[in-house]
């Protein structure tokens, strides 16, 4: 889903980037073999690409859940905030990087069941974080803790919902065309 207002600025590269914000650009192209869509966008607030990349790194580094958990909670995320960019992108990162089950990523992408219990309460707490906000009941913690996972965790999430609301709202905005690399996994809400 993309916003009716699309901003008018202009994706920025490692020549025309504010000296803050080239380092991230230099840093995704040596890593990545290009420079993403979405990081052009975000260029033209430093602030918010850097903010963006270095809590993106904590949750991956830190956040206690698996490469699969982890693909999970930004599936999730970005299914629920309808971003179609982030919708592809995490996809196909969890096809091709960390491993995740097609009928698990697939599932989510159709909004149906997913088959694995853990992953299926996962999905649904983070869905209620998202949904309501922060605002989880007793039921929805305990199912979560009923899984296996502990209430630091439940902190991993709302940084995760934080930095892909980064994400998802910027490319809601700036209606960021999916990069070449995520086309295969295309999605449309």
């Amino acid at each position: 889903m993309l916003s009716e207002y699309k901003l008018a600025l202009a994706p920025k590269t490692i020549e025309n980037a504010d000296p803050k914000a080239r380092p991230f650009l230099e840093k995704a192209q040596v890593q990545m073999g290009f420079i993403p869509n979405m990081y052009l966008g975000m260029a033209n607030s430093p602030g918010l690409l850097e903010t963006y990349l270095h809590g993106y790194a904590l949750f991956r580094q830190g956040s206690g859940f698996t490469a699969v958990e982890q693909e999970v909670v930004f599936l999730v995320i970005s299914r629920q905030n309808a971003c179609e960019y982030c919708m592809a992108a995490h996809s196909l990162v969890a096809d091709a990087m960390s491993k995740v089950p097609m009928e698990v990523t697939n599932a989510i992408r159709d909004d149906r069941a997913i088959p694995d219990t853990k992953l299926a309460a996962l999905a649904a707490f983070v869905r209620v974080m998202v949904v309501k906000r922060g605002l989880p009941q007793r039921a929805d913690v305990e199912a979560f803790l009923g899984a296996g996972f502990t209430e630091r965790q439940i902190l991993e999430i709302v940084l995760a919902v934080a930095v892909k609301t980064i994400s998802n709202y910027s490319n809601h905005l700036f209606h960021t065309p999916v990069d070449a690399a995520f086309v295969s996994r295309v999605w449309k809400d």
